[in-house]
């Protein structure tokens, strides 16, 4: 039986004070891949935030990666982040460092001291995106694929036990966006459990798996018909 990862009983989630949803209940086993789905406003980026303590949970009781999120302190969430990959739209990579500089950054960010361990961190991530040789190029110089890469090994920096990707094709094209799914189903093949919201309706006939959709405040599970 595989463990849970994220509990989630009776939760609200507001945006200042407005609820977005209600009464979610949800249970995310170890190893999974689970699509959000839903239209914008819909509530899955709240959801998301809240996963990542970036909205605090007010209402209902919610587990993630051991963490009781009911319960969090302030000085916890860097540590519950630690646990976390985040990969978002727009990339977030800092303009002004190139690809190493940018993942040195968040590797000293989050305690580590030693160059040469974090030299081989920084190649392992990259070669599990296929950016290895990049690490020199500055975010301007790649592709919107290529930065979603990178933002990608970034999040597997810390070796995240759930990766949240809040649209991570969104800004790209099909051929792309299918390529960075690629990317995440072989992560999640080596055992990542991956929580992704997207609009791109196309990477779910093409990738399908467990699809939940967010509509009038509520969650429901998506039953994929096969053809």
């Amino acid at each position: 039986m595989s463990q849970s990862i994220l509990s989630l009983k009776d939760i609200s989630v507001f945006q200042e004070k407005n609820p977005v949803l209600t009464n979610v209940n949800l249970e995310v086993k170890n190893g999974e891949f689970i699509y959000l789905i839903g239209k914008t406003g819909s509530g899955k980026s709240s959801f998301l935030k809240t996963l990542y303590a970036d909205l605090p949970l007010t209402m209902g009781e919610g587990t993630i990666v051991d963490y009781n999120l009911r319960d969090l302190k302030e000085q916890d969430i860097p540590y519950l982040r630690r646990k976390l990959g985040v990969v978002f739209q727009d990339f977030k990579l800092l303009p002004d460092r190139n690809v190493k500089e940018n993942l040195l950054f968040v590797l000293r960010a989050t305690g580590w001291t030693i160059a040469e361990e974090m030299n081989v961190k920084i190649d392992e991530v990259l070669d599990k995106v296929g950016m290895k040789n990049y690490q020199s190029k500055m975010p301007h110089q790649l592709s919107g694929g290529e930065q979603q890469r990178i933002a990608i090994a970034r999040a597997l920096l810390n070796n995240p036990e759930l990766i949240l990707a809040d649209e991570p094709t969104g800004n790209l094209d099909p051929q792309t966006s299918a390529e960075v799914m690629d990317v995440l189903r072989k992560i999640n093949g080596a055992g990542k459990t991956i929580i992704m919201a997207t609009h791109d309706y196309a990477l779910l006939l093409k990738f399908p798996s467990k699809t939940l959709k967010f509509e009038g405040g509520q969650i429901f599970e998506v039953v994929q018909r096969t053809v």
